[in-house]
């Protein structure tokens, strides 16, 4: 029965649920049946190219596009099938096996193929790969695309912006002059470095048994090589073996898998807040919808909502992926189900990314930079200059240099004249007096607007 999305208990299938759609296909309980059904059947076509498995003959054309025919077609209906097996089986993965089964049907074949179904596998071989399947498809899908995409949008801000003067703040306090493009290219090379990690996170699988020993795949066929047998059909399915295992896979590449993107999120935590900071100080106009409410009773404001309610995201899927990362690779003995359950919540963690990502691409695009609130606000701030002068000061030896500047600029309102009379008092060359004499707040950048543009 369809449930209305006002009644769903988690906004990601509530109120965001249409930010989030393309997630239902991997991290669904349909998505989890169907990779289950992907990897049973991949295992059953690998073992009947097995040589060291001599009961099976090669598959047949018809009997390949029979199985193929299975995963390829799977349906919400074959799904609800799976379902109601396993309300008789009590038993999620026992019941892939068996709804395949009923597929495959009987004849002379397909009789022969029946019984190596799950051939020596334990459901942690299923699950594990599955599960290593639908993160490798969020990555490459849906994530990677993201987080691409915002950062063309921070990109063609950051370029528009090099060479536009910002006064810096320090501790909150005044500090040496940068460019808005240069604040918004550090940004970018954080998550570029982050991304590129996330990127290159090893997914994992296992596939050998019920301890992690072949013990059935020995005892049945013991001068077959399942070590090798396992590792490629692992990685047959774009995974990367682990041959050392208990039952479960130890799930360590999870926990990076999590940890990285964490650091991915935390970046962004950061950026939403700075950039809250700046629309406060005017920094950011934000276009408005002709519609749009901002206060329900003070009609003037234009609230920052999109970054507030990207970095209130960002921090729901990171409290998940914290506790993904401490608990899964903790497991008593050889298994304990404790890491069943939490898995069931990834695709809720991604979605709070997917939430947060769209979110903050949409508060980015709305910006407006106020040139002139920005100008304004490191036009009187002639206290910066104090290091440029002090610096210049040491390079042709002057006494005590920062001290000088110190008790010149520290606490004290330093307007113009007040620094431009502290210059004409150095004892350096005429040239450099000149210098320092035509220098502003908004030119004492230094390479703020080269980085930015070479980002």
């Amino acid at each position: 029965m369809k449930i209305s999305t006002i009644r769903a208990l988690s906004p990601a299938d509530g109120r965001y649920a249409e930010k989030v759609s393309n997630l239902r296909e991997i991290f669904s309980e349909f998505g989890l049946i169907r990779y289950r059904v992907l990897v049973e059947v991949r295992w059953l076509q690998s073992l009947a190219d097995e040589p060291s498995v001599p009961e099976l003959q090669p598959l047949t054309s018809v009997m390949k596009d029979v199985l193929n025919h299975i995963v390829d077609n799977f349906s919400i209906d074959d799904a609800e099938r799976v379902k109601k097996i396993e309300a008789t089986t009590n038993h999620d993965v026992k019941a892939v096996e068996y709804f395949i089964r009923e597929r495959l049907g009987s004849g002379p074949e397909t009789d022969a193929l029946k019984d190596f179904l799950h051939f020596a596998c334990t459901s942690e071989d299923i699950n594990n790969l599955s599960y290593a399947l639908m993160l490798r498809a969020a990555r490459a899908d849906v994530l990677l695309p993201g987080m691409r995409d915002l950062r063309s949008k921070l990109l063609k801000l950051a370029k528009d912006n090099a060479d536009l003067p910002m006064l810096s703040r320090t501790h909150g306090q005044t500090a040496s002059p940068t460019t808005l493009g240069k604040e918004v290219a550090n940004v970018i090379s954080r998550l570029d470095r982050l991304q590129n990690q996330f990127s290159k996170v090893e997914i994992l699988g296992k596939f050998n048994g019920a301890v992690g020993n072949y013990n059935a795949h020995a005892i049945a066929y013991p001068d077959a090589d399942w070590p090798a047998i396992s590792q490629r059909f692992i990685e047959s399915l774009g995974v990367a073996d682990n041959p050392y295992t208990t039952q479960i896979e130890p799930h360590d590449w999870t926990a990076e898998y999590s940890h990285a993107l964490m650091r991915y999120n935390t970046v962004l935590i950061d950026f939403c807040r700075d950039v809250w900071g700046y629309i406060s100080l005017g920094y950011f106009k934000q276009r408005v919808a002709k519609n749009e409410v901002g206060s329900s009773t003070m009609p003037h404001t234009v609230y920052p909502i999109v970054f507030e309610h990207a970095e209130g995201n960002f921090g729901m899927a990171n409290a998940m992926l914290g506790h993904f990362a401490e608990k899964l690779p903790i497991s008593r003995w050889q298994r304990d189900l404790t890491d069943s359950t939490v898995q069931r919540n990834f695709g809720t963690a991604i979605a709070y990314i997917m939430i947060a990502l769209q979110s903050l691409q949409k508060g980015v695009g709305k910006l407006e930079v106020n040139a002139e609130a920005i100008s304004a606000d490191i036009a009187d701030a002639w206290e910066v200059l104090g290091e440029a002068v002090q610096t210049v000061m040491r390079r042709y030896g002057i006494p005590e240099p920062y001290e000088k500047l110190k008790s010149l600029t520290r606490g004290q309102t330093v307007t113009r004249e007040v620094l431009l009379e502290f210059i004409k008092t150095l004892d350096i060359p005429e040239a450099e007096i000149k210098r320092l004499l035509e220098l502003t707040p908004e030119r004492y950048i230094g390479l703020a607007a080269q980085q930015a543009r070479g980002i």
